[in-house]
């Protein structure tokens, strides 16, 4: 991978009024949803970029979810239609998205507005790849544990410092929500939390490498009512100290490094667009 795999990313005019939008964030990147610039930082400095299209394996979309966001220009309402046009004039300029059908095409979304932002460019919603790290079932596992001395769940905000709650905690849950929330999962690893994972046909980050069973805690969300017992059931039988083993040893994969480090979130990532490469179909024209 490190030697062949190339990224073309589509360029822009330098007098481009979302120049903003489509560069990297020039301060250190903070904030919720900071991987999504992260990566970007990391990628435009890497040796993966290429500025010849014909050797690319994969083409980068680099407009930013958060950024747009934030666009007073765009704001929340107009990222569907930003999007849209952005695809719109990317086809219409330049002839490698028809080759694949945008298969071969990518973007990251770190906000969870990044779910609906191709609500209106569905060729990239349906044939895209999605590097994404943000995802009813929460109301229902705080009615079952709301009153729990040794659950902690709540629908509010806490009122000691969230850190010093994971740190203090053997579990952490993920609960699925709107969408897939990975920040949590980063989070619970990040201060030695066992993670439990409370979703159906939920997709785990960097599922072609890690064996998160050997870390985590994945259940149904029919187990709901007997997540104590499970959780009882790891700890008596002596799991939990292996489980929490494994969570120091994984974590480095979902750390962010400027420049980056083997085998930090940044490389996985780019494994994970390094595999996907070799399944992309290439459309053919008629004879």
């Amino acid at each position: 991978m490190n030697r062949s795999f190339k990224i073309y990313v589509y360029p822009h005019r330098k007098d481009d009024p979302f120049a903003n939008v489509l560069l990297p964030v020039k301060t250190e990147p903070g904030g919720n949803y900071a991987s999504e610039s992260y990566f970007k930082k990391a990628l435009m400095k890497s040796h993966f970029i290429t500025n010849d299209p014909t050797e690319a394996d994969l083409f980068f979309m680099p407009f930013s979810i958060a950024s747009l966001r934030h666009d007073r220009r765009v704001g929340v309402g107009g990222i569907k239609d930003f999007i849209r046009d952005y695809v719109q004039n990317m086809i219409l300029k330049y002839p490698y998205w028809n080759r694949t059908g945008g298969a071969d095409h990518f973007y990251v979304a770190c906000h969870s507005i990044g779910r609906t932002a191709m609500d209106k460019a569905p060729d990239v919603k349906f044939n895209a790849i999605q590097v994404v790290s943000n995802s009813a079932l929460r109301r229902n596992i705080v009615e079952t544990w709301k009153n729990d001395s040794e659950i902690f769940v709540h629908h509010r905000r806490l009122k000691t410092p969230y850190a010093d709650e994971l740190l203090g905690s053997k579990f952490c849950l993920h609960v699925k929500g709107f969408e897939v929330n990975t920040a949590r999962i980063g989070d619970s690893l990040y201060y030695g939390c066992v993670p439990v994972i409370i979703a159906d046909h939920y997709d785990l980050p960097f599922a072609d490498v890690l064996n998160w069973k050997s870390f985590s805690v994945v259940v149904t969300t029919f187990d709901i009512p007997l997540l104590k017992k499970i959780l009882k059931s790891k700890v008596n039988s002596g799991d939990y100290l292996m489980l929490q083993k494994n969570v120091l040893k994984v974590r480095k994969h979902f750390q962010w490094h400027s420049p980056p480090l083997e085998f930090d979130s940044f490389y996985m990532v780019m494994y994970e667009l390094w595999l996907r490469r070799s399944s992309i179909p290439i459309l053919l024209g008629d004879s």
